[in-house]
């Protein structure tokens, strides 16, 4: 694959911005695993090759094991994962694709019935972000592993 432009390099101000914007995820009160999950899955979801790459390799290295990340994309069916990280994936699933007739309240229930207002909506700033990399990175067909010296992703083990 050949990727079609470098969006950084023709809009260094606002690509930088969008990278702040993500750094400030780190004062979340989402936990590393619970954010690694969530960009995994909405990366599935809108087939941001990039960004999956990326995002599998981030949580390798911050010691989430392969089995769960296999699961990501099953996780309904699955039972590795707790009640707290399936009303994140639900959440996550439900914000990417909007439904017609928006979210509704018995997810939003599901929902804050594990995580705290401010987590649900520092949740929903980080799946906002995720997307927002998704499109870019789908548009513009970024090259998985193509950054992994630059983010220190050749940790990870996954060549």
């Amino acid at each position: 694959m050949t990727q079609r432009l470098n969006y950084a390099q023709q809009s260094p101000e606002l690509f930088k911005k969008l990278l702040d914007l993500s750094l400030g995820l780190k004062d979340s009160v989402i936990e590393q695993k619970l954010h690694d999950l969530v960009q995994i899955r909405a990366s599935q979801i809108n087939g941001c090759a990039f960004c999956l790459d990326m995002h599998v390799k981030e949580a390798k290295i911050h010691g989430e094991s392969e089995l769960r990340l296999y699961h990501v994309a099953i996780w309904r069916e699955s039972n590795l994962f707790v009640p707290r990280e399936r009303a994140a994936l639900a959440w996550t699933e439900a914000v990417t694709k909007l439904p017609e007739g928006g979210i509704p309240d018995e997810l939003f229930e599901r929902v804050r019935g594990q995580l705290s207002e401010k987590e649900i909506s520092d949740l929903t700033f980080s799946i906002m972000i995720i997307n927002a990399w998704n499109r870019a990175g789908v548009a513009f067909k970024s090259v998985p592993g193509s950054a992994d010296k630059l983010y220190g992703l050749d940790k990870a083990g996954l060549n």
